[in-house]
C-alpha cells in the first residue's frame, strides 16, 4: 500500500520542509480585515507580525471543505491511501469537519485525532513518515498515533496580555492589572486544550516554571518511555529569546534532546501575541 500523509500549517511545517519529508500541508486561512490570507502560500510570518502589530483585525478559520477534499482526491490518484493529522479537535472544528468528509471515502482517508499542535503535531506528522515506510496501513497509523496522542505536553510563556484580552480570555479589568503588576502567564495546552497554568511576576520565573514543569512531566507522566521523548522549543517572533531557553532547557535537562526549535503556528500566535516562548515535549517513534 502507498499511504500519503496530510498535515495542516498548524504544524508549523511549510511548503518547502513538507516536499523534502513527502508530507502534504494544508495552509490555513486567515481572515484580516475583509481579505482571506493563508499560512506560508500569502502570508509569510513576518507578513503576519507586522499586520499583528499594526492593530489589524485577525481571525482564524478552518480550511474550507472543497480545499481539503480536492487535495485528498489529487493525491488518491497516485496514492492508495491517506492518513491525515489536522490540528486538535479541542482547538478547532477542522478536525471533526474532516473525520465527516472521510466517511465517504470508503476508508482511504483516515483522520486522526492527534490532540496536538505546533511541534508536537509536526512530531506526529514525523513518526506517521516513518510508520508509512515501515509498512503500516493507514488504520494502522492513526490507532498508533490516537494511541499515543496525550504522550505530549507544552508550556507557553506569553509576553503581553494583549492578545488573551482581545480573545475573551482575559477581562478587561484582570488584564489592566496584570499589566500594571508585570504579570506575565504561563499557558498549557495538555490533550489538546489551552489553559492557564501559572502566573509570574518576570520572564525568568517564568521560564524556571516551564522547565521544571516539562522536567517532571518527564519524569513522572512519561517515564514508562523516557527514552522515547523528545524535547522542543518553540516561539512567536523571537528567535534570539528562544535559542537562549534552548540553552537553559539543555542545561537542565541534558539527557533528552532538543530536536526542534520552530516558530509556533501562526493560529496559536494570533491568540497570545509576539515575544511568546514555550516548551514542549513529545513521544518519538521508534522501531522496535
Amino acid at each position: 500500500m502507498k499511504t500519503a500523509i496530510v498535515t495542516d500549517s498548524n504544524s508549523g511545517i511549510t511548503q518547502i520542509e513538507a516536499k523534502k519529508i513527502g508530507a502534504f500541508v494544508i495552509p490555513m486561512p486567515f481572515i484580516i480585515g475583509e481579505e482571506e490570507y493563508f499560512e506560508d502560500i500569502n502570508l509569510t510570518q513576518e507578513e503576519f507580525y507586522q499586520k499583528l502589530l499594526t492593530g489589524e483585525d485577525i481571525s482564524t478559520s478552518q480550511p474550507a471543505v472543497g480545499q481539503v477534499t480536492e487535495l485528498w482526491d489529487k493525491i488518491l490518484k497516485e496514492y492508495d491511501e491517506i492518513v491525515h493529522i489536522p490540528m486538535s479537535s479541542g482547538l478547532s472544528e477542522s478536525c471533526n469537519t474532516a473525520l465527516r468528509l472521510a466517511e465517504d471515502y470508503n476508508g482511504r482517508v483516515q483522520v486522526v485525532d492527534n490532540h496536538r499542535i505546533s511541534v508536537t503535531q509536526k512530531q506526529a506528522t514525523l513518526d506517521a513518515i516513518n510508520l508509512a515506510k515501515d509498512g503500516f496501513t493507514a488504520q494502522e497509523i492513526k490507532s498508533y498515533l490516537e494511541r499515543t496522542a496525550k504522550d505530549s505536553s507544552i508550556y507557553i510563556m506569553v509576553d503581553t496580555l494583549k492578545y488573551l484580552k482581545k480573545g475573551g480570555r482575559l477581562t478587561p479589568a484582570v488584564a489592566a492589572i496584570g499589566t500594571l503588576l508585570k504579570i506575565k502567564p504561563v499557558l498549557q495546552i495538555q490533550g489538546g486544550k489551552l489553559d492557564t497554568f501559572a502566573k509570574v511576576m518576570s520572564s525568568q520565573v517564568g521560564k524556571t516554571k516551564m522547565i521544571e514543569a516539562i522536567k517532571k512531566d518527564l519524569e513522572s507522566r512519561f517515564k514508562d518511555f523516557y527514552n522515547e521523548m523528545q524535547l522542543y522549543v518553540a516561539y512567536t517572533n523571537c528567535l534570539d529569546k528562544a535559542k537562549v531557553f534552548k540553552q537553559e532547557i539543555e542545561a537542565a535537562i541534558p539527557n533528552v534532546e532538543v530536536t526542534m526549535m520552530d516558530p509556533l503556528s501562526l493560529s496559536v500566535a494570533c491568540h497570545i501575541g509576539g515575544g511568546s516562548i514555550a516548551v514542549a515535549c513529545a513521544r518519538k517513534y521508534i522501531k522496535k
